[in-house]
C-alpha cells in the first residue's frame, strides 16, 4: 500500500517529536530503531523510508531542537536585557530540573553531541554559537555571552544529577544569583 508525500512528511514529524522528548529525557542511545518507531505505533522496518540511519535522525535531532531552543532564548535578532533576564529565570528554574524533554537540547543531549560524529558536533557550533551571538548582542560582550551560556548549562546538569531537591534550589539560585550580578555589573559599566 502506497501512502501519501503528506502521509510521510507526518509520519517523520512524528518520529522526529517522539525521538526528541525519548532523548531529551532517557538519552537517544538508549532506544534502538525498533524502540523508537514503535513510540509512534510503526514497525521499526518503516524507519528506513524517512532516515538513511538512527545517526542520521540524531543529526536531525539535534538541528531541531537546537533551533527551538535558540528561538526560546536566543529570539529572531536583538533581545533586551529584561527579556534575556526571564529566559534565564526560567532556564534556571525546576521546572526545568523536572522536566528535560520539554527544555533545552544542550544539557540533555550535550553528552551525546560530544561523542557524535564531526557532522553533528558542527551543526550543534552553529546554533549554540547564534544562541551566544544573540546574547552577546544584548550584553554588549562576547565572553559574557559564552560564561553565562556555559554557567547555565552547567548549572541544569549538576542539578539534574543532584537527588535533593533543596540542593538543586541551591545550585539553581547561586547561579541565578551570580549572573544576576555579572548582567548587573556589565550595564553599570
Amino acid at each position: 500500500m502506497r501512502y501519501s508525500a503528506g502521509h510521510k512528511l507526518e509520519t517523520k514529524e512524528k518520529l522526529l517529536q517522539s525521538s526528541a522528548l525519548s532523548a531529551k529525557r532517557s538519552g537517544f542511545s538508549t532506544v534502538g530503531v525498533d524502540g523508537l518507531m514503535k513510540a509512534i505505533g510503526l514497525s521499526g522496518a518503516a524507519f528506513y523510508s524517512h532516515f538513511s540511519s538512527k545517526d542520521a535522525l540524531f543529526a536531525a535531532i539535534v538541528e531541531r531542537e537546537l533551533g527551538q531552543s535558540l528561538e526560546r532564548l536566543g529570539g529572531q535578532g536583538t533581545q533586551d536585557r529584561e527579556r534575556l533576564e526571564r529566559c534565564l529565570k526560567q532556564y534556571l528554574s525546576m521546572a526545568h530540573v523536572e522536566q528535560p524533554e520539554s527544555g533545552c537540547a544542550i544539557p540533555a543531549l550535550g553528552a551525546e553531541i560530544a561523542r557524535s560524529e564531526n557532522g553533528v558536533r558542527e551543526q550543534a557550533e552553529l546554533w549554540i554559537g547564534r544562541l551566544q551571538q544573540s546574547w552577546a548582542q544584548t550584553l554588549g560582550s562576547d565572553s559574557l555571552a559564552w560564561a553565562i551560556l556555559s554557567q547555565c548549562v552547567g548549572a541544569l546538569v549538576v542539578a539534574r544529577m543532584l537527588a535533593s531537591t533543596d540542593m538543586q534550589k541551591n545550585v539553581l539560585g547561586a547561579s541565578h544569583g551570580e549572573i544576576s550580578r555579572r548582567i548587573a555589573a556589565q550595564f553599570a559599566e
